[in-house]
């Protein structure tokens, strides 16, 4: 595999592939809001340091998410962010959702063994078949889902519609990587290797257009996504949490 860069590099790769729908620079923490469809665009980045002491920017980062009436959220890479971490402990944000990143070489994966369709964009089939923790998707997901450069939707289909998808994902490429997201497979078909297929259709995309390596972003409790990633040669680079804070006041009447 091609040199892997550190931690933070990686997230900020990471970031551009999956980005929020309004984004700004806090130093060299990245502010996102993205209508409070997932984790990651609805948090603030803590990869570097802040235009301030720690105390003063974990304020300012509180004011950036209640003035758009959001619960302030930090994604929090470790190691590397140990002090922003107990900064925003001591301000009180409780800590939530252990994921790990993993990565692997493109390389020597096998062709996949269904037919896999891509898209620009997802259509209404696809986004049907994405479910966001185990729950259909908010109106503001698609333009989420979206909001990168170049990104392929995944679909694999092994019944006529109206039976729903089997399988989907996403991807996108940057700087040589692979960011693999929502991959779900129908429940009715699972155990079947879907999962399988679309990564290496993904992966096959993926080296027709540079890409040397794969990266994803899996919670820690999700053993069947760990075996499957784990069989594909899958290590894990580093871990993050999420920290939250107060709750925005909401206005009376």
């Amino acid at each position: 595999m091609a040199d892997v860069p550190g931690v933070f590099e990686l997230e900020r790769l990471a970031a551009r592939t999956w980005r929020g729908l309004e984004e700004e620079r806090h130093g060299e923490w990245l502010l996102r809001a993205g209508g409070g469809f997932t984790g990651r665009a609805n948090s603030v980045l803590v990869a570097g340091d802040p235009p301030s002491d720690l105390p003063t920017a974990v304020a300012a980062v509180t004011r950036w998410y209640a003035e758009r009436g959001l619960r302030p959220r930090a994604q929090v890479p470790l190691p590397g962010a140990e002090a922003a971490d107990a900064a925003l402990a001591e301000a009180g944000w409780t800590r939530e959702d252990d994921n790990l990143v993993l990565t692997a070489s493109l390389a020597g994966w096998a062709e996949p063994s269904v037919p896999v369709e891509f898209a620009p964009e997802p259509d209404d089939a696809w986004l049907s078949g994405y479910l966001y923790r185990g729950a259909p998707l908010p109106a503001v997901a698609s333009a989420v889902l979206v909001n990168a450069d170049d990104p392929v939707f995944a679909a694999v289909r092994t019944s006529p519609p109206p039976a729903p998808l089997s399988a989907v994902a996403r991807g996108a490429v940057a700087d040589g990587w692979l960011v693999v997201t929502a991959v779900t497979v129908d429940e009715g078909s699972r155990r079947r290797g879907l999962a399988t297929a679309v990564m290496a259709a993904l992966g096959s995309w993926a080296r027709d257009r540079g890409g040397h390596s794969c990266l994803l972003q899996v919670a820690g409790t999700n053993t069947g996504a760990l075996a499957l990633y784990e069989r594909l040669r899958f290590t894990e680079h580093h871990r993050y949490h999420y920290r939250l804070g107060p709750e925005p006041e909401r206005s009376a009447g």
